[in-house]
């Protein structure tokens, strides 16, 4: 093409040139606005930011602030109870002083084989009733769920001879701090033992097979091999007595309950114990205790077997044993033994509990109430009893 066709183009092509030119102009002048328009409000959030992190800074700063003000508080708190411990302590110090140290029994191996012998003697005698109690289960009347206290195995009880409404609590199977409410509102109400007074016992109790009777308590206490029924007055808080339970090899008395050895009971006629021996140890034993001196009055060999058994108590001179599943089911008292050969063992009611929880770690019955204290997996159960006579042989 030659120069002159070129020239000839020229006022053709400008104006398209024009026109692409202003677009392209256009089009960087929308682009640096929106970039401008970004711009502010990047801006405008940075400074909204800075804004709240100064504001989240000085909250901070105030808690900060405040938290160390508690923690002087605190501090002082603390040290003002450590001062009023130290005083506690001396106090209990001087009280330990005035009151006499419990005495330390050991296991008298001359005594306790004479205590053996003496109880053999009696074995199975006939039995003299000190009341004219007649009367037996008939059913279960009513049944109430206090509250769930503690662990899955204790025991919760009234005085069973004296008029006290006291409640005492042992929680587990080895432990030496008993807990003490007022009365039974207290213990329903608070969940904590923040009302409770405690007793920590001098020597730690196992089992389940305690009982407070006429002001004192009455707690098994393993040493080595042998069992020993120590006798704790809780007005002075100190031991009055105990004894070497005269019985060779002993064993869990309840199949279901692997830990109670001994389980000291309450009727109308005063003390009993509960055990079992390696010497029939598929039937349960009973004796009659001496509240007093913790003598053995009277021993007997029952037909209650251990196996499947998860407590007992006497009621009217008749030891009333209660039986379960491993896996728990509905309890039922399934074998009766009457002292004084007055109810029959095929005359006992079959007595049924309602299904609960789980498996009962202790049945506490008080004769005064007429009544039950049970401990199921931890609720704390009361069985209102029917009572009907006994049947004369």
């Amino acid at each position: 093409m030659g120069p002159w066709r070129c020239l000839l183009l020229l006022p053709l092509l400008a104006p398209a040139l024009r026109a692409q030119q202003q677009h392209f102009m256009e089009y960087v002048e929308r682009r640096i606005t929106l970039l401008e328009e970004r711009i502010s409000q990047w801006h405008d959030q940075s400074s909204r930011y800075s804004t709240e992190l100064r504001d989240f800074k000085n909250q901070v700063l105030g808690m900060l602030e405040a938290a160390e003000k508690e923690r002087e508080a605190m501090r002082a708190e603390a040290e003002s109870a450590a001062v009023r411990v130290d005083r506690l302590e001396r106090e209990v110090d001087y009280l330990e002083t005035q009151n006499p140290a419990p005495p330390c029994v050991e296991v008298d191996e001359t005594l306790m084989d004479k205590q053996v012998a003496t109880a053999k003697q009696r074995k199975n005698e006939k039995y003299t009733k000190l009341t004219d109690c007649s009367d037996t289960i008939a059913s279960v009347r009513a049944m109430k769920i206090l509250k769930r206290f503690g662990s899955s195995s204790g025991l919760w009880t009234k005085d069973a001879a004296g008029s006290s409404e006291k409640i005492y609590v042992f929680d587990g199977t080895a432990n030496d701090t008993v807990y003490i409410f007022p009365r039974m509102r207290e213990f329903t109400l608070f969940s904590a033992t923040r009302k409770a007074a405690r007793i920590k016992l001098p020597y730690p109790w196992v089992g389940t097979g305690h009982l407070v009777y006429d002001g004192h308590l009455y707690y098994i206490r393993q040493q080595g091999p042998s069992f020993q029924v120590i006798k704790f007055n809780l007005a002075n808080k100190t031991v009055v007595d105990s004894s070497v339970f005269p019985a060779e090899e002993q064993i869990p008395v309840f199949g279901l309950s692997p830990s109670t050895y001994i389980e000291v009971s309450a009727d109308e006629e005063g003390l009993w114990a509960i055990y079992a021996t390696k010497e029939d140890e598929k039937n349960m034993c009973l004796a009659k205790l001496d509240p007093a001196s913790l003598d053995i009055e009277q021993m007997w060999d029952t037909p209650c077997p251990r196996e499947n058994a998860e407590g007992a108590f006497v009621v009217c001179g008749a030891l009333h044993v209660v039986y379960n599943t491993r896996l728990p089911s509905r309890a039922r008292v399934q074998c009766v033994f009457d002292v004084s050969g007055t109810l029959a063992p095929e005359d006992a009611s079959l007595v049924y509990f309602p299904k609960r929880y789980g498996s009962h770690a202790s049945l506490k019955y008080s004769p005064r109430e007429r009544q039950i204290y049970a401990w199921d997996d931890g609720y704390q159960i009361i069985y209102r009893m029917e009572m009907k006579k006994k049947l004369e042989v």
